[in-house]
């Protein structure tokens, strides 16, 4: 008999959590920590699935994989769920529902938004932060309350295929955008708010050879210092509220059973104080790949000792296993009970409680179109201009153009993994069985998805519910004639007949837009990218490499479109073009961007989240390697470059992004000396010098070295985005702590230490322009996490 008296929503979050579970079962309990797929709970029509009354004897505390094409059915099922669980089980504890939201709620019916990459390309975190809101108000109205979103993994080797889920190389980067990320979502009071959940704590941006999964090889300052960054920043800025583990090991032990990484690290370190969500089959993977247990329940009981306190989808080391565990002794009930915990407060901080479900009515048409003027933004701000002889802009209304490659007339491309249109057509190939998959092996999930998702052609379903469109499409609103010619796909070369037509076209053109790069879907069909789709060489595909060979012997002007997630390294034809611009997977506007950047309706803006390398051969490259490491080495005595056959510097650095404007950097000053406690306020005057309006990305790169250790030759440390008028100037002031110059020391304790501080400012990260430094005085300090300082402040005042 329960006494309700955790129902006084006067009572705070953590005491109201603390009596109910005094009300609980050992089972209760524990299913508490578990998902169930929804339709094991209801049909499609919303009516109880065969066998939901003995699912709801144990009702799991959590909802996987639900999902529809239409939002008020979404919401209609969401509320059937919650029905179940708030009057049909005895305690009345209401779900919690997720779903992806990486590019926008991943569900049909909403706005579609560019991936990781492209939304770091933009270097714009109040954009993100609006488009984080807007997935909190789409997500809680149909009754959602926690978002698997964002990537917070620091992408170091181009070769793994998920780079473009992340905000790229850079822990700075990927800390102001996962800051802004976890704030827009998680709003300014948790009761109307949705949970992040940041992914994949830690490491998992650095896998063995590239390969997903594989195991993570990092000491613990380099887990500290740079792989933790922006899950720490966001943490102490954002009060971030969940974490997923990595499926990688650390250290030799799986990141989802580590102590150390869950407890120790995330918990003891840097200061978290929310739940920790498994990803997808973590502890089948300790049991089956990894054999680091050999049952799942001595998965289950490792990953609650660990710190683990969700698994998801489904029970399989925890449930009945782990009731077995503590029902034998070898689990104490109290160490279930500190997860049970943190799984109820978040219920009770989201006002699960007292609203659990979703609104009752949707403007389907209002809905759809939230965020268009927002994506759109986003999508023509991560347009990268990364080479220009003065071909771009084109003329409007001027030219013949051919328009040539694999990327040249479809839309699928541009809405990659963790988009819902792919996650569908994921969805429907399964059903069909071609993921390798034994169809009909979960009950009830056929019938769901063939109710629920009807076969629709991929491109026919992206134009009629996104309105997207193809680059040849996008072109054609600028050009008077527009030639189209696809030639190859993305990995199989044209044969001969299509080949003379590519060429046929080139000819007979003013300027061809080669538009090549990659895909990424999930486990299958054509792609060079993805989730469980990494490359040993990250070439561009040979196909693409003989269709660009044959179009550039043609001797035309060539603009070399790359559509991409990732760095792909570069042929000579491509090298060499006229023009090379880089563009994000974009969502529904990405084609519509990349054709306004080339004939200057948008003056481009975008800067490279990653480093691109000459070559395979030159991983890693990123820009922030350590002093005296990869390129940052000083070349030796009579040798003019690293390696005997190539330059060991990137193709294009971090940060790089042409103008159709020009700017200048001038009027340098900054503090010459602070203390531990005190900040350096560094300034330059940026002036647009060109004709156009345009936007200057600033940037601030620190080189702060340490006794006993080597740190980084450089790091960026702060970044604004100046927008200009022709001929105006804007003065940029940076705040840099002191605070955010911390790392792990000889001593293995996180500290400032004095010592002189080295920076530049320029527009990307081997732009020198301006140089300077201070003196960090004082006696050392050792920082907590909650003494830390992440971002640097920023100010940009009219001159």
């Amino acid at each position: 008999m329960s006494t309700q008296d955790h129902r006084d929503a006067g009572l705070p979050a953590n005491v109201r959590a603390e009596l109910l579970l005094r009300e609980m079962t050992l089972e209760e309990k524990v299913d508490q920590l578990s998902a169930e797929w929804p339709w094991n709970l209801v049909r499609a029509d919303g009516s109880d699935a065969e066998g939901a009354e003995d699912v709801l004897k144990r009702a799991p505390g959590h909802v996987a994989g639900l999902t529809a094409d239409d939002p008020q059915r979404l919401a209609r099922l969401t509320g059937a769920i919650q029905r179940q669980y708030v009057t049909r089980t005895r305690l009345g504890i209401p779900a919690l529902i997720h779903q992806e939201a990486l590019s926008g709620f991943l569900a049909g019916g909403h706005m579609v938004f560019p991936t990781g990459t492209g939304l770091a390309a933009a270097w714009s975190p109040e954009l993100v932060e609006e488009m984080a809101d807007l997935v909190r108000r789409q997500m809680r109205r149909v009754g959602f309350r926690q978002a698997l979103s964002p990537v917070m993994d620091v992408a170091l080797d181009p070769r793994w295929g998920r780079v473009h889920e992340t905000y790229g190389e850079d822990p700075y980067l990927a800390a102001a955008m996962s800051v802004a990320y976890t704030r827009g979502l998680q709003g300014e009071d948790l009761s109307d708010g949705v949970i992040a959940t940041a992914k994949h704590f830690v490491g998992y941006g650095l896998a063995s050879g590239g390969i997903n999964l594989s195991a993570y090889e990092g000491g613990a300052r380099r887990t500290r210092d740079l792989f933790a960054y922006p899950f720490e920043a966001s943490i102490q800025l954002a009060g971030l509220r969940s974490v997923m583990n990595a499926y990688a090991d650390v250290d030799g032990v799986p990141a989802g059973i580590s102590r150390e990484v869950l407890t120790d690290l995330l918990r003891g370190e840097l200061g978290f104080e929310g739940f920790v969500s498994s990803d997808y089959m973590t502890l089948e993977h300790v049991v089956s790949r990894q054999h680091a247990a050999a049952t799942p329940g001595e998965a289950g009981r490792l990953a609650v000792t660990a710190g683990l306190d969700v698994e998801l989808p489904k029970a399989y080391g925890y449930g009945d296993a782990l009731v077995a565990e503590v029902e034998r002794g070898a689990l104490d009930v109290k160490d279930v009970d500190v997860c049970v915990l943190r799984v109820l407060r978040a219920k009770f901080e989201l006002g699960l409680f007292e609203n659990p479900y979703p609104v009752e009515r949707i403007d389907l048409d209002a809905t759809r179109a939230e965020g268009g003027p927002l994506s759109r933004e986003l999508a023509r701000r991560a347009v990268v201009l990364a080479r220009n002889d003065d071909l771009l802009p084109l003329s409007p209304g001027e030219l013949a153009i051919a328009v040539i490659g694999p990327h040249a007339d479809v839309t699928a491309p541009h809405f990659p993994t963790y988009t819902y249109p792919a996650w569908r057509e994921m969805t429907l190939r399964m059903a069909q069985g071609e993921l390798g998959n034994q169809v009909g092996t979960e009950p009830g999930m056929d019938s769901w998805n063939d109710e629920l998702f009807p076969p629709v052609e991929q491109e026919t379903f992206l134009r009629e519910r996104y309105g997207a469109r193809t680059l040849a499409d996008a072109v054609s609103d600028f050009a008077p004639a527009v030639l189209v010619e696809r030639g190859s796909t993305l990995t199989s070369a044209p044969g001969p007949e299509a080949l003379d037509r590519v060429v046929a076209a080139a000819r007979r053109s003013d300027v061809v837009v080669l538009a090549l790069g990659g895909a990424s879907l999930w486990f299958t069909g054509e792609r060079t990218e993805g989730e469980a789709s990494d490359s040993a060489d990250i070439s561009l595909p040979p196909a693409q490499v003989a269709l660009a060979e044959a179009v550039a012997a043609t001797g035309k002007p060539l603009v070399v479109v790359l559509v991409q997630g990732r760095a792909y390294a570069l042929p000579e034809a491509v090298r060499n073009a006229a023009a090379v611009v880089v563009a994000p997977y974009g969502g529904p506007f990405g084609p519509t961007a990349i054709a306004e950047v080339l004939f200057g309706a948008v003056n481009p803006s975008g800067k490279l989240p990653y480093s691109i390398p000459r070559h395979t051969g030159q991983i890693p490259v990123y820009h922030h390697q350590h002093a005296g490491t990869g390129y940052r080495n000083p070349l030796p005595p009579g040798v003019d470059r690293l390696y005997l056959d190539l330059e060991a510097t990137p193709q294009y650095p971090f940060g790089h992004g042409l103008s159709y404007t020009g700017f200048a950097l001038d009027d340098p000053s900054g503090d010459t000396r602070i203390d531990m406690d005190g900040s350096a306020r560094i300034s330059a005057t940026v002036t647009n010098t060109g004709a156009a309006d345009g936007t200057a990305v600033l940037q601030l790169y620190v080189r702060a070295s340490a006794s006993g250790v080597t740190r980084p030759a450089q790091q960026l440390a702060g970044f604004a985005r100046v927008e200009l008028t022709a001929g105006e100037s804007r003065r940029v002031t940076f705040r840099l702590a002191a605070g955010q110059l911390g790392h792990t020391t000889v001593a293995r304790d996180f500290a400032v230490e004095p010592g002189q501080v080295e920076y530049f400012l320029g527009f990307d990260s081997d732009d020198r322009r301006l140089s300077g430094s201070f003196a960090l005085v004082g006696e050392r300090r050792v920082l907590t996490s909650a003494q830390r300082s992440f971002l640097s402040e920023v100010r940009i005042d009219r001159v």
